[in-house]
């Protein structure tokens, strides 16, 4: 990867629906070499997909929470049942494994506090192999789906 191909990919995070003809002008090359490493970009899986950044609120989703989950066992078997039934919930946004304490770090989005309840009571809490969780309210987002450094 050269700094023409970093220049691509901090475009693109910046606007993903930019044309290739536009593409190669803030970038500074012809159209077709630009097309051909935005397919190797594509390719190689420097460039795993595009997609529209959507308002939260405007779905609704205006509560968020990050909750820590300690697991009770970390075998091989519970960790991967763990994370394939963390995957189905639609509400968790992300979810990380961490070194250290605690095991998860998930971040949830639901309609308000009653809709986080549930979720909290009747799914995450009965998750494979969960020993403790822990959740804290966020409060605003201060720095949100920032681009990687290019």
């Amino acid at each position: 990867m050269d700094d023409v191909d970093r220049k691509i990919l901090a475009e693109l995070q910046q606007d993903g629906r930019l044309t290739v003809t536009e593409l190669a002008a803030r970038v500074r090359l012809s159209v077709s070499p630009c097309h051909r490493r935005l397919r190797e970009l594509e390719r190689s899986g420097a460039i795993q997909g595009y997609r529209a950044v959507v308002d939260a609120a405007a779905l609704g989703l205006t509560f968020e929470a990050l909750v820590f989950v300690s697991m009770r066992q970390e075998d091989r078997d519970t960790v991967a049942e763990f994370e394939r039934a963390v995957s189905e919930l639609d509400h968790v946004l992300d979810a990380q494994r961490l070194f250290g304490e605690p095991d998860y770090l998930l971040r949830v989005a639901t309609a308000d506090l009653a809709a986080f309840q549930r979720l909290y009571d009747e799914r995450l809490a009965t998750l494979p192999g969960v020993q403790r969780l822990t959740s804290t309210l966020v409060m605003k987002h201060v720095v949100q789906d920032r681009p990687l450094p290019a």
